[in-house]
């Protein structure tokens, strides 16, 4: 974890403009997200923060599920023999797996991985329940943690252990395997648009920054306040490379044995951390309506002659929005004044603040505060639930379009060495460039810019007639280029 005073409370939240790494620290430890376990590189997730997880994982199950996948759950621990059948998956996870060797006082025979991924153990049942073509297709997801031994990690964006949804299906033929990984590309990139309202590209990886083992690793990219880009998702194609590692056969309607083609794909808990950086301010979280575990928050602006009944009329109207189907919350701690638990609940990213004193009643209207451009209005009493259904939907599309406004301000074209190499010197966001599509270029860009290529488009542009931005060797396709975390 980054260097902290794990006794420091954040009574100020760092400004974006001066540290944004610190800001984004700052937030998800006053926000009270998640905060730093007494294990190396991991943390724990707190209430607020796993209610925000709980909702968007709830939301992409429910899309996984309506493609005809069902969740199982396979074992955290995966015998070292399983994952030394796949020499490429076993060498790009090496430096990350961590072991388990002794069971209580029994030294074990064969070392135990925790699970990095889970390839290696899922492959090894499907090799013992497909055995016909009328089990085709499996279309299996488990929701699990996974423990990656990391040097560097950073709440959120990259832990020793985090959560994810993984995918793993088989299929009869090649065309099936690559539908399945795209439909899941597409699914990935409409549920990060349509419920957290942050914008991706939709691309394919280089082989430099492919799966271990993959055919093809296809991706989500998103890019953060600070110019740099985030993978927040990624679906691969297999092929049959694992099939024929783990004999993963079955008998086609020939009778002939034929192997097995198949996809894997997942997000993780690093979803929240592109939350934050994407929509976050100086105040704050500001969360997008379809995740936050509060849309609205009731507020009563109380004195002693007229509590009582603010007090009841504020209780009416936190259950009449729950009855509504909105995610409401009544905050009536006396033990803190009502400017304060405006800055908390803007701190928590809560998308409406509804406020009722004794004039707001005198009136039959409700103050309401928008968190995303702090615009108020005084709203009738009686329409005030349809209002606040109609405005969170409105929030969530206006936090969508002005984070698409900034990821296409921020993607840059550039059809020359010397203009790419000058951009890098700073944070451009994606730079758009013609690539000569070889690895050791590839490499070389990398070494002296600190950028990788984020993504090729799934349609190719033929950057033939163009120089390699990196080479200056002739070009082929243009490539998405960005630093990133």
């Amino acid at each position: 974890m980054e260097e902290q005073d794990e006794k420091k409370f954040v009574k100020d939240i760092c400004r974006r403009d001066v540290d944004f790494s610190q800001w984004y620290i700052d937030v998800i430890r006053k926000a009270e997200l998640a905060d730093y376990a007494p294990v190396r590189g991991c943390m724990v997730i707190r209430p607020y923060g796993y209610a925000i997880w709980e909702l968007l994982r709830d939301a992409l199950d429910e899309r996984i599920k309506a493609t005809g996948h069902e969740n199982a759950y396979f074992p955290l621990l995966i015998p070292e023999s399983f994952l030394a059948k796949e020499a490429e998956h076993t060498e790009g996870f090496t430096p990350q797996v961590a072991w388990v060797t002794q069971g209580g006082t029994e030294v074990l025979e064969e070392r135990l991985a925790l699970r990095p991924t889970s390839e290696a153990i899922i492959c090894q049942m499907y090799a013992k329940w497909i055995r016909s073509w009328r089990d085709l297709p499996v279309l299996i997801n488990q929701w699990a943690n996974i423990v990656r031994w990391e040097k560097v990690t950073r709440l959120f964006l990259r832990t020793t252990e985090f959560l994810w949804q993984e995918g793993h299906t088989a299929h009869r033929t090649d065309d099936e395997a690559r539908e399945e990984a795209l439909k899941i590309l597409e699914l990935y990139g409409d549920f990060m648009n349509e419920i957290l309202a942050i914008p991706v590209y939709k691309g394919v990886k280089t082989d430099r920054e492919r799966f271990p083992g993959a055919l093809q690793t296809y991706t989500v990219e998103a890019l953060m306040p600070d110019g740099r880009a985030l993978q927040t998702g990624t679906s691969h194609n297999l092929g049959q490379h694992f099939a024929k590692v783990f004999d993963i056969t079955y008998l086609e309607e020939d009778n002939k044995l034929h192997y097995v083609w198949q996809t894997s794909w997942g997000v993780t808990t690093r979803l929240i951390g592109a939350l934050i950086m994407v929509h976050g301010d100086d105040a704050g979280l500001k969360l997008p309506p379809r995740v936050a575990p509060v849309q609205a928050v009731v507020v009563p602006i109380t004195f002693e002659k007229t509590k009582e009944d603010v007090l009841a009329k504020a209780h009416a109207l936190a259950d009449e929005l729950e009855v509504a189907g909105l995610r409401a919350k009544l905050d009536d701690r006396d033990e803190y004044k009502p400017g304060w638990k405006f800055n908390e609940w803007e701190l928590r990213g809560a998308p409406l603040r509804l406020e009722l004193g004794p004039k707001d009643v005198e009136k039959g209207v409700v103050t309401a505060v928008r968190r995303d451009t702090r615009e108020k209005t005084a709203v009738p009493r009686d329409k005030i639930a349809a209002w606040a259904k109609d405005t969170l939907e409105a929030i969530q599309g206006d936090m969508l379009a002005a984070a698409s406004a900034y990821l296409k301000e921020n993607t840059k074209t550039v059809d020359n060495h010397d203009d790419f190499y000058l951009l890098f010197e700073g944070r451009p966001g994606f730079v758009r460039a013609p690539w000569c599509g070889e690895t050791p270029c590839e490499d070389q860009i990398a070494d002296e810019t600190g950028a990788t290529i984020r993504f090729i488009p799934l349609e190719p542009e033929d950057a033939r007639g163009k120089d390699c931005a990196g080479c200056g060797g002739k070009a082929k396709v243009w490539a998405y280029f960005a630093k990133a975390y």
